[in-house]
């Protein structure tokens, strides 16, 4: 016993190490695969030992035995239903498959196989991508960070009561997506509320209005909150948006908003050091000012005040100037175009047209705007190809390839080959709905330069017309494997309907392939 090291174990048997570590390797690598290869891996293993230890008690050979026998009784007729019935299932499955592709963009098998399947064997599920939300207490670093292909807020999203729901009174349709609303939601609920709402009645009420998905019961509940508070500036903002129906009313209803919305601000500036619930209030508070303030310089953009708005812009991106992820300067692009002010539009364009920034239409086909600004109006396709393009005619030529390499659903817009409608609340940067914004606000500056979209289309046509429906969308594997089951299915029919007494001798080989134990001796008996 004093050899055995206190263990109570004698030497390990050499196969049994062997053993484990072949079983170490098998495990480390099934470890490193993909998901569907561990699944696989794990079937044939519970079927191996399955086999194993159930072939005694379940007499599996007699049971592959007696399938033999009654396989090789089968007659002609039946294979050839079986054929046609094979067929005629997985051609169902492929004319679903398709319709699902057609419609929603994504393989239903694939997609049932990735949302149930993938977790039960150790894979992650993929989580759609969030909205792009962002807070006053978020830094440049994070911007940085951020993906291109990500829903982002429009920063030049109308106002629902004033002009959103023009639209649907007048054509009683609905203007925005439920998805598109859904994501406003959580945007208000981000911006707008904060642990301490509680502790304030009007600010608790305003919490529960932002989770309305009924218009009038959020209306009624900002009442509700001024009755409490005559300063809830989170209530001004509501009926700003959603019961205004000018401008005007909203200019006035968002005027009330920045005197509540400054008062509270100070408060906060003055005690957010107390707690972390007091600063969770101050970037509350910091995002509704904010908020207000680019909403008063878009009413007195809309309203022919352009000067003024622009000031405005200004004066609030030198106040809070760590939040340039809110796009606050595409904005100020927009309203300097409108001034035609070119140069400062170019100052601005030098100082967010980075590399390390996120990009967005309205900065690449902004900056390819003011490169055709210089040689559009002189611009001819015949004299190009003739004499050869200039520098300065290559420098807008490649201005706008990179704009339309960054999104090319664009051009169509702009040259008005499809039809505008309005921009929705969020876009997606690099897809159709960024597009449909930029090109809601800019074709005015477009047409306002001779000779722009002229070059425009000469370029694009040239050499993005095929590019122009990207992204295009490859069929899903299991629309082709079905496809081809269905195929293979429909000519073993026909053959076996054709040719019964040949597919029967096919049939028997190949069961004297599947079960070479059992079946030569029944096969040879029938």
């Amino acid at each position: 016993m004093a050899d055995s090291g206190g263990s109570g174990r004698g030497p390990p048997c050499p196969g049994a190490a062997v053993a484990l570590r072949r079983w170490e390797q098998l495990r480390r690598r099934a470890a490193a695969a993909a998901p569907w290869a561990r699944g696989l891996l794990a079937m044939v293993a519970g079927f191996g030992l399955f086999y194993v230890v159930l072939r005694v008690p379940l007499r599996l050979r007699d049971s592959l035995a007696a399938v033999t026998v009654f396989l090789s009784t089968l007659t002609p007729k039946f294979y050839f239903a079986l054929t046609v019935t094979s067929s005629f299932i997985s051609g169902l499955i492929f004319v679903f498959e398709w319709w699902h592709f057609r419609k929603y963009g994504t393989s239903f098998i694939e997609q049932v196989s990735v949302s149930h399947l993938r977790p039960l064997i150790g894979g992650v599920e993929n989580s759609p991508p969030a909205p792009a939300a962002f807070s006053a207490g978020e830094n440049e670093t994070s911007r940085q960070n951020m993906p291109e292909c990500k829903v982002w807020r429009n920063p030049l999203n109308l106002f629902r009561g004033a002009e959103y729901s023009r639209y649907m009174w007048v054509t009683g349709k609905e203007p925005l997506t439920y998805y598109d609303m859904n994501l406003s939601a959580q945007d208000h609920q981000n911006f707008f509320t904060c642990d301490t709402d509680a502790l304030r009645p009007s600010d608790t009420v305003m919490q529960k209005a932002w989770r309305e998905r009924n218009p009038q019961a959020r209306i009624k509940a900002a009442y509700q909150a001024l009755e409490l508070n005559n300063d809830c500036a989170t209530a001004y903002v509501l009926l700003a948006e959603e019961e205004a129906t000018t401008i005007v009313d909203a200019e006035k209803y968002f005027k009330q908003a920045l005197k509540a919305g400054e008062m509270i601000y100070r408060k906060s500036q003055n005690c957010h050091s107390q707690s972390p619930q007091h600063e969770a209030q101050l970037r509350r508070d910091t995002n509704v000012l904010v908020y207000v303030k680019r909403r008063l310089a878009m009413c007195a953009r809309k309203l022919g005040r352009i000067r003024e708005a622009v000031k405005m812009m200004r004066d609030l991106m030198k106040e809070f100037p760590l939040l340039s992820m809110l796009n606050i300067h595409e904005n100020l692009l927009e309203a300097l175009l409108e001034l035609q002010a070119y140069a400062d539009v170019q100052a601005v364009l030098a100082k967010y047209d980075d590399i390390s920034l996120p990009k967005s239409a309205a900065i690449c086909y902004t900056a390819a705007l003011l490169k055709a600004r210089a040689v559009s109006e002189r611009f001819s396709p015949e004299t190009a190809s003739k004499r050869g393009l200039s520098t300065a005619e290559i420098n807008a030529v490649e201005a706008i390839h990179r704009a339309v390499e960054f999104n090319p659903h664009v051009p169509k817009y702009l040259l008005e080959m499809k039809s505008l409608v309005l921009p929705p609340e969020h876009i997606l940067k690099r897809g159709d709905s960024e597009a449909v914004a930029y090109a809601f606000f800019h074709l005015q500056h477009w047409k306002r330069i001779e000779g722009a979209l002229n070059l425009l289309h000469c370029t694009w046509e040239g050499t993005f017309h095929e590019v122009s429906v990207y992204p295009q969308k490859e069929l899903p594997f299991f629309i082709h494997f079905t496809a081809g089951l269905c195929s293979f299915s429909a000519m073993l029919a026909l053959l076996t309907h054709q040719f019964p007494e040949l597919m029967v001798i096919f049939a028997k080989a190949v069961l004297r392939v599947l079960w070479p134990v059992s079946a030569p001796s029944v096969l040879a008996s029938s």
